[in-house]
C-alpha cells in the first residue's frame, strides 16, 4: 500500500528589500505600542542597521502622526507603491494612502488585500530590519502576515495590569500555533515618577515579567511613563532619533541590543 506524499511545504521569504522582519503586536489596544514600535525601530537605526516601518494597523494607523508624514506615497507604474522617507527610514502606512478623518469600514477580505498590498506592491530599497506595528488582537491581519511573510521574531508590549495581560497570553498562544518566535515581552508604563521625585506602579508591578517567565519567555525590558516620550510622539519627532542620549532613549537603546542578536547576519 503507497504512503500518501507528505504536504507540500510553502518556503516563506522575507519582504522583497529587506532582511529581516520583526512584528510588534500588544493583543491589547491602548498599551502604547505604536510608540514603541517607532522608538524602538530608530533604536536599532542608532546601533547602525537601515530600518523600514509598516504600519499594519489598517482601522487605526499611527504612523502618518508619529513621524509627522503629510505626503501621498507616489506609483511610478500605477502596480507598486513607493514607501515615504523620514530621517533616513522607509515607512508606509495605510493611513497615508486615505484621508485621515476617514473611517475604514472594511470586512475581512479587503483588510487581507491590503495588507498583501503593503507587504507585496511597496518598493523597500535596501532595509536590513522592517518594524510591522500590528493592530490589536488575533485575527486577518496577523494571520496574513505569518503565512505570507518570513517573520524573524515578534515582542509583545503589554502594561503590567492584569486586564491586558490576559490578552498577552492569547497573543503568546497565538505565536506559538503560528510557529512565529517570540523573541521577548515589554513591560510598558510600568512606572510613573511625579514632581515629588516618587515613582508611581499605576498599573500594578511585575505581570509582565511573571507572564514572561510562565511561558518561558525572554523579559526585554520596563519603560516608564515619560512626558518627553509623549511630547516627541505628538510632535511627530521620536526620542529615540531626535535625543539618543535621553533616559528613555537608552532604555530603547538596550532593549534593541537585545533584539538585534536575533537577526541573521546583522
Amino acid at each position: 500500500m503507497s504512503q500518501k506524499p507528505p504536504p507540500k511545504q510553502f518556503i516563506k521569504s522575507p519582504i522583497e528589500g529587506t532582511k529581516s522582519t520583526i512584528m510588534i503586536s500588544s493583543a491589547k489596544g491602548g498599551v502604547g505600542k505604536s510608540t514603541i514600535a517607532v522608538n524602538l525601530a530608530f533604536a536599532l537605526q542608532h546601533l547602525g542597521l537601515k530600518i523600514g516601518i509598516l504600519d499594519a494597523d489598517v482601522y487605526g494607523p499611527s504612523l502618518p502622526k508619529l513621524l509627522n508624514l503629510k505626503e501621498k506615497p507616489k506609483s511610478e507604474d500605477n502596480k507598486t507603491i513607493m514607501p515615504l522617507e523620514k530621517f533616513e527610514a522607509q515607512c508606509m502606512s495605510m493611513g497615508l494612502l486615505i484621508d485621515e478623518q476617514t473611517p475604514m469600514m472594511w470586512r475581512g477580505p479587503m483588510v487581507i488585500s491590503a495588507i498583501k498590498t503593503m507587504v507585496q506592491k511597496v518598493l523597500w530599497k535596501d532595509r536590513d530590519v522592517i518594524i510591522i506595528d500590528m493592530p490589536p488582537g488575533t485575527g486577518d491581519t496577523q494571520l496574513t502576515f505569518v503565512q505570507e511573510v518570513k517573520i524573524d521574531g515578534a515582542i509583545i508590549v503589554s502594561t503590567p495590569q492584569d486586564l491586558a495581560l490576559l490578552d498577552v497570553k492569547r497573543g503568546i498562544q497565538m505565536f506559538e500555533k503560528t510557529g512565529v518566535k517570540i523573541l521577548g515581552l515589554i513591560d510598558n508604563m510600568s512606572t510613573f515618577k511625579g514632581d515629588d521625585g516618587k515613582e508611581y506602579k499605576i498599573f500594578g508591578e511585575g505581570g509582565v515579567k511573571k507572564t514572561a517567565t510562565e511561558f518561558n519567555k525572554e523579559f526585554l525590558g520596563h519603560l516608564p511613563l515619560n512626558q518627553d516620550l509623549r511630547t516627541s510622539a505628538d510632535n511627530g519627532e521620536p526620542l529615540t532619533y531626535l535625543n539618543p542620549e535621553h533616559e528613555i532613549s537608552k532604555l530603547f537603546k538596550d532593549i534593541a541590543g537585545k533584539i538585534k542578536k536575533y537577526l541573521p547576519d546583522l
